[in-house]
């Protein structure tokens, strides 16, 4: 029995050839190609032949390994792919894919723009070289994936912020923010160039796009400074939405001034002065984000409109209750809240 080995034409590495078997195997790959066919192709040592098979086999092991969550193997196979079929829009998705999928917490803001960068390219192949039996079945699987990993940056960057001491959170309200704007960016992104390049062909998963999009935009803008600039954009997309389904119920994304820190408010004399400004802070980004400082903000303002009202004129009022909330604020403020200028948030 003679032994033959040879290079695999697919990724490089050694096949061996046993001549009283079946062919050639690539114990990396899997490659395969017959004996009959590669004595025929054999040159120099280096086998030399039509690799439709040893595409078809990596798609086959790497489709496998995606449906598996076997996301180390399929990104290997699809970069192989991509070597060897570059108008694949299957490889170059997925191999940016998962290329971002395992990325940490502080490189989200890398790897989502990424992710979303890659869709027009991955758009273009698949208008170019795909038939339009089979456009509808992989652009919903585009979005699914999509959704998946927009879903999942978000979430990561969002438990990563709570998880931040209190003392020190505030210095990362702009981290925070900026990774979650990425997040919904690629589900707009999506959106937007499917809509586009697909002359609104395939507008229902446009719109669940901008959908899912949304849901991720008013988990976050409270957080941001320009609120009535991100509503516009939401109510934007909502529109987009309603023009393929015009069933779509829009979300309420009011974002409401509570009506008054009522006791710091007669405390100090104005809604909108330093020591009160640092207490709707301290009200938005830390009590809020909890269920029990939910409860003592919901109890808070059940009672204190009521207590305002009949003792807030009262100079004993405002004496027994200033050392107190001064106290806090210079907590507060050792802690990092800030006095400036503030917009509330929809913190119900």
């Amino acid at each position: 029995m003679s032994v033959i080995t040879a290079k695999c034409p697919n990724c490089g590495a050694t096949m061996q050839l046993d001549n009283e078997r079946t062919g050639w195997l690539c114990s990396y790959c899997g490659s395969k190609v017959k004996v009959e066919e590669a004595q025929k192709l054999l040159i120099h040592g280096i086998v030399k032949f039509d690799s439709s098979d040893e595409l078809s086999n990596l798609y086959q092991v790497a489709r496998r390994a995606k449906d598996s969550n076997n996301n180390e193997n399929a990104y290997k196979y699809y970069d192989m792919i991509l070597v060897k079929d570059p108008d694949s829009w299957e490889a170059n998705f997925y191999v940016v894919y998962y290329q971002s999928i395992r990325c940490k917490i502080g490189e989200i803001w890398i790897a989502a723009p990424t992710m979303s960068n890659c869709v027009q390219p991955v758009l273009d192949l698949i208008k170019k070289n795909t038939n339009k039996e089979d456009q509808n079945r992989i652009l919903e699987e585009i979005f699914l994936r999509l959704n998946t990993i927009s879903l999942m940056f978000f979430l990561a960057a969002r438990s990563h912020y709570d998880s931040i001491d209190l003392s020190i959170r505030m210095n990362y309200v702009q981290d925070y923010c900026n990774n979650a704007s990425a997040s919904a960016e690629i589900m707009y992104n999506f959106g937007n160039l499917l809509d586009t390049l697909f002359d609104s062909q395939y507008g229902r998963i446009s719109a669940e796009a901008w959908e899912s999009g949304i849901k991720i935009h008013l988990q976050y803008i409270g957080f941001l400074n320009d609120k009535k600039g991100n509503c516009n954009l939401i109510k934007e997309y909502m529109g987009k939405i309603k023009k393929y389904n015009p069933t779509y119920e829009e979300p309420n994304i009011k974002i409401s001034t509570p009506g008054g820190c009522y006791v710091a408010t007669a405390v100090y004399g104005s809604y909108n002065c330093p020591e009160v400004r640092t207490l709707r802070r301290f009200r938005d980004y830390t009590l809020s984000i909890t269920w029990y400082g939910r409860a003592f903000i919901h109890i808070y303002y059940s009672i204190s409109p009521s207590l305002v009202k009949w003792f807030g004129k009262s100079p004993v009022f405002k004496k027994a209750f200033k050392p107190l909330l001064d106290n806090v604020v210079n907590n507060l403020y050792k802690c990092g809240y800030k006095s400036t200028s503030y917009e509330d948030m929809n913190y119900k």
